[in-house]
């Protein structure tokens, strides 16, 4: 027994013998809408394989009450009624009592979707982000609730985007896993616009093959019709479903499952979380082919290949490699990607202003929460990287300090006397290079 076939957990048969077996698998549900009876249907497939009378899972008040708490952990903004999580929370009894009856009788509708638009990192471009009413993402997280569980029972293993006890450092497990074993040669694929431009029709075809509630159904697309409101402009989107709404993720994973399982029928390891993935072959020849069953694919689901990012890298030549979640891969190392790099510096100049008021220990204690969760992510990197940020975090500080002393300019010079390394070490700065260092030993031991 190979050592990832002993790791790994053994799947469930679809096939429950009695109520309580299925239950081990599907930790994650809501036991007030999946009952044993439900999980038990789950394992063993309903008739036909689609689901009937969901809606009155839906807006059942255990559910709802459900649905708010995760939408209030959340800590969102208001939506275009302005009713922030706070204000819905005081008259939640009410609000949830009016939810359940409109959804109940068929009469709710969603409002429009806020549309913002926030930076992308490393670029000067921005990308929009739909922020739903605080009702709507209730209404949208007890819609998920009953759906998850019927489309995550079928969904592909090399699909680890928001789905349930998975995540970015298994995605990236597995990329790793694949290098090692020779699988260089990777179809780089980017899906152009992929959440604004999933065609309704197709999209609710695929809903389609396994749910057949038609208030369930009505009730997903009329959110992927809910207009969008885009400063005092208010449209109704024909494709596509807004990043940021509650819902998308997974009807972005029920969309690009089928490729999931196109792909791994025809022998191809894919790696994909949400609309990033890649493809890894042992050839050009074998990567081409992959690429080419890509794009077949996409057209006939009505999507685009972004034609300048989608491409055939070898991981083993230098300045080529590929970018995936965040990390380049070369030549067997992986290191942060620049937008990585810039995302963090990003984050980190606000805290270290040079007419920042704070003590010192405070901004350093500040700090070291961002690098922290940085290193967290970003740990497995080569070891090049960290020193430079650890440089560039200190010459902020020594800038704080220079302001201090009425001085102009950044931390310079004679500042790496007046105030060494250890100077901020005692202060409690966290450093990458040392935590690095420290994480490299524990692994090795």
């Amino acid at each position: 027994m190979t050592k990832r076939t002993k790791d790994k957990p053994a799947a469930v048969p679809f096939r429950a013998k009695q109520a309580g077996e299925a239950r081990p698998r599907w930790w994650w549900v809501e036991p007030s809408v999946w009952t044993e009876r439900m999980l038990t249907a789950l394992e063993q497939g309903v008739k036909g394989g689609v689901w009937f009378s969901l809606i009155d899972k839906v807006y059942s008040e255990g559910n709802l009450q459900t649905a708010f708490a995760a939408v209030a952990a959340n800590h969102g903004a208001a939506g275009v009624d302005h009713v922030t999580i706070k204000q819905f929370a005081a008259r939640l009894p009410e609000n949830l009592e009016h939810l359940h009856a409109s959804l109940q009788a068929g009469t709710y509708v969603p409002q429009a979707v806020r549309r913002v638009w926030i930076p992308k990192p490393g670029t000067n471009q921005q990308r929009p982000l739909g922020i739903p009413t605080v009702r709507d993402r209730v209404a949208q997280a007890a819609l998920r609730t009953v759906l998850e569980p019927i489309f995550e029972r079928d969904f592909a293993e090399q699909s680890y985007g928001f789905r349930p006890g998975r995540g970015c450092q298994d995605a990236l497990a597995r990329v790793d896993e694949l290098l090692k074993a020779g699988y260089t040669y990777v179809v780089d694929a980017d899906l152009k616009s992929y959440f604004d431009t999933i065609p309704h029709d197709k999209l609710m075809d695929q809903l389609r093959r396994k749910v057949a509630d038609g208030r369930v159904l009505a009730l997903i697309e009329a959110f992927l019709k809910a207009g969008i409101m885009d400063g005092l402009e208010e449209w109704t989107p024909e494709e596509g479903s807004p990043q940021g709404s509650v819902i998308s993720p997974l009807l972005s994973n029920i969309y690009l499952d089928p490729l999931d399982h196109r792909m791994a029928a025809a022998g191809f390891q894919m790696v994909r979380y949400a609309d990033d993935f890649v493809v890894f072959c042992r050839s050009r020849q074998e990567a081409e082919a992959a690429l080419e069953v890509v794009r077949q694919w996409v057209v006939e689901a009505g999507l685009t290949l972004h034609p300048e990012k989608t491409r055939i890298a070898d991981a083993n030549q230098e300045d080529e490699g590929f970018d995936f979640l965040g990390y380049h891969f070369e030549r067997g190392y992986r290191w942060p990607r620049p937008k990585s790099i810039q995302k963090l510096k990003t984050a980190l100049r606000p805290k270290t202003r040079r007419t920042n008021g704070q003590c010192l220990p405070a901004v350093i204690a500040d700090i070291n929460r961002t690098l922290q969760g940085w290193f967290g992510y970003f740990r497995h990197s080569h070891y090049t990287t960290f020193e430079p940020i650890d440089k560039w975090v200190r010459m902020r500080l020594r800038s704080i300090l220079r302001k201090r002393q009425k001085k102009r300019g950044r931390g310079r010079g004679s500042d790496h006397q007046r105030w060494p390394n250890a100077y901020f070490a005692k202060l409690g700065l966290f450093t990458l290079k040392t935590a690095h260092v420290v994480a490299s030993q524990s692994s090795a031991r």
